[in-house]
């Protein structure tokens, strides 16, 4: 599903009780529909020469939502092009990105600075009935600002409707990742599987966990299901997300994996406690 009729699904969807509603836009975009609230996790939805999926939406089309992220400053999580385009779809919406982008962004992108919500490791903010923490992430590099301290790449746990997400951002499985999340019990883990190489490297494909360590993360903490992410949209960097499906049946065989299809919308229940 696609274009307007996936528009209209998310719009007039009603969600479960004690569940959310899940859409993957490709690769680690998705939306979030709990109630009326609608997030839209790294939306890339521009037009670009080897997309591989070409979007889903169109960013004027965007006219309902609620909540915003960009976990880091790449073009296909935060989508400089589009953003412009869904601030003035969605008048009301917020962007929930990391406090160290939120000046640069503003003031390039044309953005007035209040519609900016920055979030940095540990950083908990509240929007609504939408709680938010950041959580550092290791692009490769565990890059940090040495002026601010601030993280440029996060991943964010999202607290809605009585349901705990994981998005990961792009990420490696760091030391000091697991200590981080084991105070939450997720419902759903939004996990990277594309890994890494010294080929896409030298070609400035900076990469993220394996899929065997995107497994391990998820078999750590153990959420009611996880979401295999960031494959399928380039031809150099696709990712297998059937291996990962075979190897957490083999080492966590009691552990949901869930598949996203494109425009798909997938219903997420809340964690049996």
């Amino acid at each position: 599903m696609s274009g307007n009729d996936l528009a209209n699904d998310i719009e007039t969807r009603i969600v479960p009780a004690d569940a959310c509603i899940i859409w993957w836009l490709g690769q680690h975009s998705f939306v979030i529909k709990s109630g009326t609230t609608i997030l839209y996790l790294d939306p890339f939805l521009s037009q670009l020469d080897g997309r591989l999926v070409p979007p889903l939406l169109d960013a004027g089309r965007v006219n309902h939502a609620t909540l915003i992220f960009g976990s880091h400053d790449h073009l296909d999580h935060i989508d400089r092009a589009i953003w412009p385009s869904l601030a003035a779809a969605s008048p009301d919406a917020k962007f929930v990105i990391p406090e160290l982008l939120r000046e640069q962004l503003s003031e390039s992108l044309n953005i007035p600075m209040d519609r900016f919500i920055g979030v940095d490791d540990a950083t908990r903010i509240t929007h609504g009935e939408v709680r938010v923490t950041g959580v550092a992430a290791s692009h490769e590099f565990f890059d940090r600002d040495p002026a601010t301290g601030r993280y440029p790449y996060l991943g964010f746990v999202i607290e809605i409707g009585g349901l705990t997400l994981y998005h990961a951002g792009d990420t490696v499985a760091y030391d000091g990742l697991l200590a981080r999340l084991k105070r939450w019990k997720f419902d759903a883990m939004f996990v990277p599987i594309n890994g890494r190489d010294a080929k896409r490297y030298k070609l400035g494909i900076i990469g993220n966990m394996t899929y065997q360590e995107a497994a391990d993360l998820a078999g750590a903490c153990q959420p009611r299901v996880v979401i295999p992410t960031h494959y399928e949209m380039f031809a150099m960097n696709l990712g297998d997300p059937y291996a990962f499906v075979e190897y957490v049946a083999a080492k966590y065989p009691d552990q949901q994996v869930h598949v996203c299809r494109h425009g798909e919308g997938f219903v997420v229940a809340k964690q049996e406690s």
